[in-house]
């Protein structure tokens, strides 16, 4: 069973008839997300593994992570917004016990990625466990 912000995007997802129809409100995803600032886009905040250029920004914040991102190309920018729906604002024991990639296969969007988009989204994940491990071990 997933958290309620998760288990309504799945069921949000589950209106949706077909691939292209996924495609279009992933990338609608991505357009609510707020821009990040030139400053933001730096090598810091840069996600390695990526196709595309991706940032993510999180700072912690009572007990919870909380991420902003942006990226230069529309699906991935809404494959951000939905990797950042599921974890951002979330504790670190929290980030840690959800698989991202069984999320993205209930979404119906694991099987129309491409191998680079799969890595981008994988290094995404990996990023923001990586910054939850780190936080949960203080």
């Amino acid at each position: 069973m997933h958290p309620e912000h998760i288990q309504d995007m799945i069921d949000d997802f589950a209106f949706l008839d077909d691939w292209e129809e996924r495609y279009m409100h992933v990338i609608e995803l991505g357009k609510g997300l707020a821009p990040l600032s030139d400053d933001e886009r730096n090598d810091i905040n840069k996600v390695k593994g990526c196709a595309s250029q991706v940032w993510l920004v999180g700072e912690a914040k009572e007990g919870a992570l909380l991420y902003r991102g942006d990226s230069d190309a529309h699906i991935v920018k809404g494959l951000v917004a939905i990797t950042l729906a599921i974890y951002s604002g979330q504790s670190a024991q929290t980030i840690l016990s959800i698989n991202a990639k069984d999320i993205f296969t209930e979404l119906g969007l694991s099987e129309h990625l491409s191998a680079q988009r799969s890595n981008g989204l994988a290094a995404m994940v990996n990023r923001i466990q990586q910054d939850a491990a780190k936080l949960d071990a203080r």
